[in-house]
């Protein structure tokens, strides 16, 4: 087969535009030019990007400042395509969180891929000092967030957590899409990569049978999805915004629980919440129910030490 042939081939195959770098003369700057006339297909006008810098994110994908004729901007790109719906999956949680209008979040403006890699630009926040009343505001955004619901548990499709798969099918009950779309499905994957064994399995099940029990019933709640301390940031003018969701319709105990797993937020932050949009009793104790599926989220990626925190949870609540 011709080289260019089996190039043809391979991107009908993958979905991907892709040529073998030593074909590409300087795939940087055919990347900016890609970029330039995204730009100006967006803006409906020639825009030019003037200074592309690199700028500290998160562990999985490069980030960048791009400084254009229309002003600054964010963009994420990753070059393992672990998912090539990646970034276009952000972007709709992105905007489903944006269009609830209660919190600050970076508006996507266009996703896409180019050879090996795929990305995402968006709105642009510079950073800030928070302001005195920054946690207040913070708990009373997310109260805010979290008055939002629909229906049905879910969110209509796949998206991700970190780099796996988070399935969303439509539920009725929260204990039945936490049991089927979070829990079991992470067990099992666990399981079938020896991260768990046979007795830890049935513990998850015997758990999950339970949920209804453990778990006050409420409403669908907007969530962000993935609420810890790296997701947020206070923005020029002190207020707080959050990014890199993992959006989806739940449990709203689920982001609370989420802030806490790592540190937790401050006092004023839950005080706040509590006063704007009153939880259930016992909402602390059951904190390590919520924190479960995270925990196996980050078993699967990372294993090590957070193979005995699922084993304390299972045990401790099956």
């Amino acid at each position: 087969m011709k080289l260019q042939t089996k190039i043809e081939t391979e991107n009908r195959k993958t979905g991907c535009n892709f040529l073998p770098t030593f074909t590409i003369m300087n795939t940087r700057e055919q990347f900016i030019g890609h970029l330039d006339m995204r730009f100006s297909d967006f803006f409906g006008a020639e825009t030019k990007i003037l200074q592309e810098e690199p700028v500290s994110g998160g562990d999985i994908n490069q980030c960048h400042l791009l400084r254009t004729t229309r002003g600054d901007f964010f963009m994420k790109t990753n070059g393992s395509i672990f998912g090539l719906d990646f970034f276009e999956k952000e972007a709709q949680g992105l905007v489903a969180l944006a269009d609830a209008g209660v919190i600050k979040v970076p508006r996507p403006l266009f996703d896409g891929k180019f050879h090996q890699q795929v990305f995402l630009v968006m709105e642009f926040l510079p950073g800030g000092a928070p302001s005195a009343s920054f946690w207040q505001d913070f708990g009373n955004a997310m109260a805010a967030l979290h008055r939002h619901s629909r229906e049905s548990f879910g969110f209509g499709h796949t998206n991700y957590i970190g780099r796996l798969h988070q399935r969303n099918e439509p539920h009725a009950s929260w204990a039945e899409f936490y049991a089927e779309e979070r829990i079991l499905p992470l067990t099992a994957k666990a399981l079938e990569r020896g991260l768990l064994h046979a007795h830890e399995a049935e513990l998850a099940e015997a758990l999950c049978s339970r949920l209804g029990s453990l778990i006050p019933a409420e409403r669908p709640a907007l969530l962000h999805g993935d609420l810890w301390k790296g997701n947020f940031m206070s923005i020029s003018d002190g207020s707080p915004a959050i990014f890199d969701p993992s959006v989806y319709y739940g449990h709203r105990e689920m982001d609370l629980s989420m802030t806490l797993l790592f540190g937790g937020f401050e006092r004023e932050f839950y005080e706040t919440y509590e006063s704007a949009f009153p939880l259930h009793p016992g909402w602390r104790e059951r904190t390590e129910l919520f924190q479960l599926y995270p925990l196996l989220v980050h078993l699967l990626l990372f294993g090590g030490h957070y193979r005995a925190d699922v084993c304390r949870i299972l045990g401790k609540f099956a």
